[in-house]
């Protein structure tokens, strides 16, 4: 019985551990897009800390819905940035996004007349 133990959990070590390795050492910024250029890219944590990460042409962005699109990203979005870090900067090599909550314009005051009564008149 021992044995079977032993075995059981050396084989279970065995399959979890490539799981891991396929992961990488990347880094992830999680957050809202503040500003973005061509050259990077700045983010909004959920702690309130502004990161800033680096973009380059091996780059990819990966839109919501449609991972194969050719969008990029804007302020307001909701984005996940794998990134790796070289020389104290971090370096995105793929941008997962989805559009962030659109504000709509509020809509104008309505007048309410009540029956009865007329409203007053304009000057």
């Amino acid at each position: 019985m021992f044995r079977f133990i032993i075995v059981s959990v050396t084989f279970a070590c065995l399959l979890a551990a490539p799981l891991t390795w396929a992961h990488g050492t990347g880094q992830h910024v999680l957050g809202t897009v503040t500003a973005i250029d061509a050259q990077r890219i700045e983010v909004k944590t959920p702690k309130g800390k502004t990161v800033d990460v680096q973009l380059n042409k091996q780059t990819r962005f990966k839109e919501k819905g449609n991972p194969k699109g050719t969008n990029l990203p804007s302020v307001g979005d909701r984005v996940v940035i794998e990134a790796t870090k070289d020389d104290k900067a971090l370096t995105a090599t793929e941008v997962h996004f989805s559009a962030g909550k659109r504000m709509s314009p509020p809509a104008p005051p309505s007048i309410a007349v009540q029956p009865g009564s007329e409203p007053a008149p304009a000057q």
